[in-house]
């Protein structure tokens, strides 16, 4: 396929060799022969056959070597190539369970036309043995060259290999679409991270930790007090100094034993400090002598050095995204710079001879109600949008626009995403062989949406047409989009009853505009047009409502956008 990496191109929501590794879920030990994945797990064994592409024989070699320097003499092995979207762990059990059965040497899966899959099947570990030792080379060849005498053909679902970009269309055009979640933890299981760079965190909102955040100095940086009061040495009454400490001031002249100062909050405690009583628990005499009233608490209103943190300490893990609180935690602990992922820029692409953002509108043309709107709702998601350009319905312009996406992360693209004489996105990004992550939704409004990824690492995501349906998508993606560019901490979803959810469930989940109550949860929109974005107004975010709601479902509730 053009030096395509087969194995990760993403089919029914997941990656081809996700497929495979989740159809050997049963197996004892598994060992994936290529090249190295670093999102692969550490109970998966990696290995490369020698030399690297030299055929499917000389990986079986390499990877049986492999399991058996895991220790594991198993009398069962299981070669699976990584191009089988559909194959399911039933089918491999199934194979599993001919070859306990029948004593074959190997046992093949077939494929509904009824060829032979030799790259689907269960060997007994010494027929494959021997078949490896009677070869002169490994390098390069057949499979027929090792398959033994005594096989058995099994017809098994989901055996149909992809070997071709038709191959892969059709397998794509035959998936289910996805469901939401589904989808969100495909796009942050499988974005390409961006490089981490070392930046000023101020100049960075948006962006995401690339690795811990860890302080340079101790908070407090000294023995500090916590409230107004007095700083005491020794058990009372104390007599009065006439010196007062303040916050940022010179500290006092430490403290003799009976001896107290008036101090503020912040300020460095004198030496020999032993406690900061508040005002409100003291009593000066006219004497100068300083009482502790009766009955008040016995506290220590000092913050000592390091209590919050020492120099060393974590502050926050990676994927904490750069916000307000990050950027003034970062600043108490005396760290300007740090490493992070993003922030993620975008373009925004309007499509369709049918819309115009300016001017008189012609016959057949309606305004760009939508674009104007976007650059806000993506700097919600700390996205930060670089600008916006109409695209025309002509034949080549989305691979002009996908090749020349070097200078974003991120591409939004509205209208051209179904399968109408206009709708050329999906043609164009097989055309420059973009890894498609989520092909469609099962969602409404929102199912023709797709999110690819070009092989220069820009994420696509091709929105509907239509404003509402637009905007649905937008919010509902665009958090997992950006978790996945910068592997930013997933941020926790808001969830609550509605109230109404039997008026609108359907058979797919739906996301609708909704309002809030006063007891608690929402009321969502029973009917909504999709061509405009009045059905928004006075409303306080969208739900999305699972297929077969009823009333007082707790559901995700997307807020709108001030």
């Amino acid at each position: 396929m053009g030096g395509v990496d087969k194995p990760g191109i993403v089919i029914g929501g997941q990656s081809m060799l996700d497929a495979a590794l989740s159809a050997v879920a049963s197996c004892t030990r598994t060992v994936v022969v290529g090249p190295h994945r670093p999102g692969l797990g550490p109970q998966l064994r990696q290995v490369q056959e020698v030399p690297a592409g030299s055929g499917p024989v000389a990986a079986i070699a390499t990877g049986l070597r492999a399991l058996d320097e895991c220790d594991f003499p198993a009398d069962l092995v299981v070669v699976l190539a990584a191009d089988l979207p559909f194959l399911t762990v039933a089918a491999v059990d199934e194979l599993i369970g001919h070859a306990t059965e029948s004593g074959a040497d190997a046992v093949f899966a077939a494929d509904e036309s009824g060829r032979p899959q030799y790259l689907v099947g269960v060997w007994r570990r010494t027929a494959l043995l021997t078949g490896l030792e009677r070869l002169d080379s490994l390098v390069n060849q057949p499979m027929k060259a090792l398959v033994p005498v005594g096989t058995m053909m099994v017809p098994l679902p989901g055996a149909a290999d992809c070997d071709t970009p038709d191959d892969v269309r059709r397998a794509r055009a035959n998936s289910a679409p996805l469901a939401l979640d589904e989808a969100r933890s495909m796009l942050r299981r499988s974005i390409s991270r961006l490089p981490a760079r070392q930046v000023t965190l101020r100049s960075a909102p948006g962006a995401a930790l690339a690795a811990p955040l860890t302080a340079v100095e101790a908070l407090p940086r000294f023995d500090v007090s916590a409230m107004d009061g007095y700083a005491v040495a020794g058990d009372g009454p104390w007599r009065l100094r006439h010196d007062v400490g303040f916050a940022g001031g010179r500290r006092p002249v430490g403290l003799l034993a009976g001896e107290a100062v008036r101090i503020a909050t912040g300020a460095h405690v004198p030496e020999g400090t032993g406690a900061v009583v508040r005002d409100e628990f003291v009593r000066v005499d006219a004497d100068g002598l300083l009482h502790r009233l009766p009955d008040s608490p016995i506290r220590d209103d000092v913050r000592r050095r390091g209590e919050d943190w020492q120099p060393g300490d974590v502050i926050a893990p990676e994927g904490t995204p750069v916000s307000a609180a990050l950027l003034s935690a970062a600043t108490a602990a005396e760290v300007a710079a740090a490493a992070v992922r993003g922030p993620v820029r975008a373009r925004i692409v309007m499509t369709g001879d049918e819309i115009r953002s300016e001017g008189p509108l012609h016959t057949g043309q309606t305004r760009d109600s939508l674009g104007p709107v976007l650059p806000d709702l993506l700097s919600r998601f700390g996205i930060h949008p670089l600008d916006r350009v109409h695209l025309r319905d002509t034949p080549n312009g989305f691979d002009e626009v996908l090749s020349a996406a070097v200078d974003c992360e991120l591409l939004v693209i509205v209208g051209a995403t179904g399968g109408g004489a206009a709708d050329q996105l999906r043609d164009a990004l097989d055309r420059t062989n973009a890894r498609i992550l989520v092909h469609r939704l099962r969602l409404r409004p929102g199912g023709s949406t797709v999110v690819a990824e070009t092989g220069g690492g820009t994420v696509v995501l091709g929105l509907p047409g239509n404003p509402f349906a637009a905007v649905a998508t937008l919010l509902a993606l665009s958090p997992a989009i950006v978790d996945g560019l910068t592997g930013r901490i997933p941020a926790r979803n808001t969830v609550g009853p509605l109230h109404n959810a039997s008026e609108i469930s359907g058979p797919v989940s739906r996301i609708v505009p909704a309002r809030a109550v006063a007891e608690g949860g929402w009321i969502g929109d029973p009917n909504i047009r999709t061509a405009h974005l009045a059905g928004l107004l006075h409303r306080d975010g969208l739900v999305v409502v699972p297929a077969g709601a009823t009333d007082g479902t707790r559901v995700e509730f997307l807020p709108l956008p001030g």
